[in-house]
């Protein structure tokens, strides 16, 4: 492969494998395969960083992505450090704590009702507070806002969310705090998801065009000291940005520098970054390719965190936790908000859950000795899959249903459970047909038996043959097994059982389970070679504060890697008594999540003594789909509502919820406004958009198919769509 160096003030190549482009900079850049240079009125495909090394995703693959590290310490979690950024009298760094942030849902124009909810908000212990400003009426408005506010003895930083209007932006910085601007749509029109072609001069004034429009803001937040973030959004890139890098985290983060490096130029640096999507694997990849980008620039400036359009309820906390987690486990993050589809102060417990979560990591720089780490990826999602049960010759059941090839749920079963098959058998999201448990699309794949039922309780015995008759797989620790074997259980071991050799008691075939720490030394490690287990569970305890979870897995599957193993391997958390739900959906999102967005795992095993059984099953299909591993339910993507927002999002929601939740691999997207509507729904089968006041539009894709709808009839109308598509199957019937 030809490697060389390439003057920065050329903008654009192409060769026959691999796109690269470069913007005009003092410095050099280095290249990879830059063979058969074409130029011409045609697509440019640019990378506009010129201090960026590049290396192939994975071994083979045409996709270059950064070299340069995406984080402190791959080893604990230690925080990014960053320059301070000031909003309003709210210090935001790594020299401080993470901040609190939500946004407000009244109408802008309405100044006691945004004034009281602000209150709300500040009461509840946000740090900061964003209102969304569409026009010269809703600028007019926050003045009369800020005023009161102070009058009130309230002195919380206001934010600006500024989309299509520079000139509404300008009017504002004289009274707010802090501007947010979508590089999506602040100079360039809305997207029309059209292919565009560019020559290289037409390109520098697109960038010339932009400097135009957005320097008089630099200059006016300069003036008044006040703060930006340059927000990008995954569902509002620009047709420009599109048709150069594609709907990529890569286009993301062009688009924020196209921004940055004017900002630069005015010598202003009083503002932060934020990479939002609603898929929290794109929305990782894009905040790890900026921080990597940044890195190699030398560019120290503070990160906003969070997946927008997350939803509401557990969904939304999961896909939250599942995004921000990630990223607080790597040390990224300044300031974090939880977009839900809820009232804004709500937002602000799990908000402060997940910070102390980052914090308390980065305080304790929780993690695991040095390790060398050289097959996960960190820019490019490409799932490691274990080896599936497959059927050994003289078994008499079938262990092949114990896992599932798009991500497996495992529940702890107690002996209480077993005195009532039938309803351990719903519990577990089993079909029934005639009291006969049967598999279905959100069944559990497997259980654990801390303990076993005597040998004689008959009844707890055939319920237990009957879930392992429909391949479902049973699971019991090595003592239990051996005092009092149940026919086909897969025994659970742990190294030093293996060690010992006390698993050679069972009989000959047994299928082994083994639990793994990952922090073990190499040599206690090694026994895993000459073993053939059926699945890994990967666990600390919860109690653990110094060593990190997410480090001792990756710990662990660089050592599968490294050694050829392909065990599939389960995330086992166990929580104690007394956890707050919310903790326990934050937890597991954070750290199994943090995991399963790299591809590392097979599946997810929660145990909770006191917590509802139902509840953490959901938990665990929730965080296989907000992974985008197994789907078993409708995904909706739901934005969190703002004074843009056409209708009453929440009773619109649980509306379109309740009818069409019990569609499997359908994505519905319910949008409040346009702003990120079309864009945000790449990532929906169908969408459901206020288009104006009391009018829905109704889409397909990015694509609008019905406009104009009135919302009394839209829902139904979602439905025919979803029906004239063939998507539809009509609700199953309650046994």
């Amino acid at each position: 492969m030809a490697t060389g160096a390439v003057p920065a003030s050329f903008t654009g190549l192409k060769t026959g494998d691999t796109r690269l482009g470069f913007s005009k900079n003092m410095d050099f850049v280095r290249i990879s395969d830059g063979r058969r240079i074409k130029s011409g009125r045609r697509k440019i495909s640019m990378i506009k960083n010129s201090a960026v090394e590049l290396q192939p995703a994975s071994e083979g693959s045409p996709l270059l992505v950064p070299r340069q590290k995406y984080c402190e310490s791959i080893n604990k979690t230690v925080r990014r450090k960053t320059s301070t950024v000031m909003v309003g009298n709210v210090p935001l760094g790594s020299d401080h704590p993470i901040r609190i942030q939500t946004m407000t849902t009244t109408d802008t124009k309405d100044v006691a009702a945004t004034v009281e909810q602000v209150m709300k908000i500040a009461d509840q212990g946000a740090d900061i507070v964003r209102i969304t400003v569409q026009g010269k009426r809703e600028a007019d408005a926050c003045f009369d806002i800020k005023n009161t506010l102070v009058q009130k003895n309230y002195n919380i930083p206001l934010v600006a969310d500024i989309h299509f209007a520079p000139s509404v932006a300008l009017r504002i910085a004289e009274c707010f705090d802090k501007i947010r601007v979508n590089p999506g749509n602040f100079a360039d029109r809305r997207a029309q998801f059209e292919q565009l072609e560019y020559t290289e001069d037409d390109y520098q004034k697109e960038l010339e065009h932009i400097e135009q429009v957005f320097t008089p803001l630099v200059e006016k937040c300069k003036k008044y000291g006040r703060a930006m973030r340059i927000g990008t959004n995954h569902g509002s890139l620009s047709d420009r940005i599109m048709s150069y890098y594609g709907d990529s985290p890569q286009g993301m983060v062009e688009s924020a520098f196209e921004f940055a490096r004017i900002c630069r130029k005015l010598d202003f640096h009083n503002f932060v970054f934020s990479m939002k999507a609603s898929n929290p694997v794109i929305m990782v990849q894009a905040y790890r390719r900026l921080v990597a980008e940044m890195n190699a620039l030398g560019w120290d400036y503070p990160l906003h965190l969070g997946v927008t359009e997350a939803g509401e309820g557990e969904d939304g906390r999961m896909k939250s936790a599942i995004g921000i987690g990630t990223l607080l486990q790597d040390g990224l993050g300044d300031t974090i908000r939880v977009s839900l589809t809820e009232a804004p102060e709500k937002e602000i417990d799990p908000c402060k859950r997940l910070a102390n979560l980052g914090m308390k990591a980065a305080e304790l720089q929780q993690g695991v000795e040095p390790f060398e780490e050289k097959h996960r990826r960190y820019f490019e999602f490409q799932r490691r899959t274990g080896q599936l049960p497959v059927q050994k010759e003289g078994e008499e059941v079938d262990y092949r249903g114990a896992l599932h090839r798009d991500g497996s749920v495992l529940m702890s079963v107690s002996l209480d459970q077993l005195k009532a098959p039938e309803l351990l058998y719903k519990s577990l999201a089993a079909k029934l047909i005639v009291g006969m448990p049967f598999k279905d699309l959100a069944t559990v794949d497997s259980i654990l038996l801390r303990e076993l039922p005597p040998v004689d309780d008959t009844d707890a015995r055939l319920a237990l043959k009957r879930l392992i008759d429909i391949s479902m797989g049973v699971i019991t620790p090595l003592s239990e097994q051996l005092t009092k074997p149940l026919p086909n259980a897969m025994v659970l071991v742990n190294l030093k059982e293996l060690a010992t050799g006390a698993y050679k008691l069972l009989p000959e075939g047994t299928r082994l389970v083994i639990s793994v720490r990952g922090d073990e030394p190499y040599d206690e490690l090694e026994i895993l070679k000459d073993v053939d287990a059926t699945m890994i569970l990967h666990g600390l305890p919860y109690g653990e504060d110094k060593v990190g979870r997410v480090q001792a897995a990756r710990r662990l599957f660089e050592y599968l890697q490294v050694n050829a193993l392909d065990f599939p391997v389960i995330h086992h958390i166990q929580f104690p008594s007394g956890v707050h739900r919310d903790d326990l959906v934050i937890h597991a999102g954070a750290n199994a999540g943090a995991l399963l967005v790299d591809g590392l795992g097979d599946g997810i095993l929660v145990e909770a003594a006191d917590q509802d059984f139902d509840f953490l099953r959901n938990t665990s299909f929730n965080l296989l789909q907000g992974c985008r591993m197994r789907n078993t339910k409708t995904e909706y993507v739901s934005c969190p509502s703002c004074g843009r927002t056409l209708f009453d999002l929440q009773e619109i929601s649980a509306e379109i919820r309740e009818k069409t939740s019990h569609l499997p691999g359908v994505s519905i997207a319910i949008m409040g406004c346009i702003v990120n509507g079309p864009g945000e729904m790449a990532d929906a089968d169908f969408g459901y958009v206020g288009g104006a006041p009391g009018k829905i539009d109704l889409y397909v894709g990015k694509n609008v198919v019905r406009r104009a709808i009135q919302m009394e009839h839209a829902t139904d109308a979602l439905i025919d769509l979803i029906k004239e598509h063939g998507r539809w199957v009509d609700p199953p019937k309650e046994e």
